[in-house]
């Protein structure tokens, strides 16, 4: 999968959303979408993506959760520094620039 970034915003903190869906058929193009305007995001592991926004934990939670169904599974967490994996330089230049310590 391609890594896609949005531009940073300058907003206060970090999430990671990640998500397990699960619904054999369901459309999931909505949830994608109001994904992407959470904040600028960053994604590149497979159903899971950082999301720099001024929102909170709550808001991007239930902006996400009505696009789910009860058999789907969703983690919104905030992320900060220090932070280790094994990712390509422009996932470690985003998370460098917009994750807070």
């Amino acid at each position: 999968m391609t890594p896609a970034r949005a531009p940073y915003l300058g907003t206060r903190q970090v999430l990671l959303v990640t998500y397990d869906l699960r619904t054999p058929g369901r459309d999931y193009k909505t949830f994608y979408e109001v994904l992407k305007q959470q904040g600028a995001w960053w994604h590149y592991i497979t159903s899971s993506w950082l999301i720099a926004t001024s929102k909170s934990v709550q808001d991007v939670y239930n902006a996400l959760g009505q696009h789910l169904s009860q058999q789907d599974f969703i983690l919104v967490v905030p992320v900060h520094k220090p932070a280790l994996g094994y990712l390509p330089k422009d996932a470690w230049d985003w998370i460098n620039t917009n994750v807070p310590i």
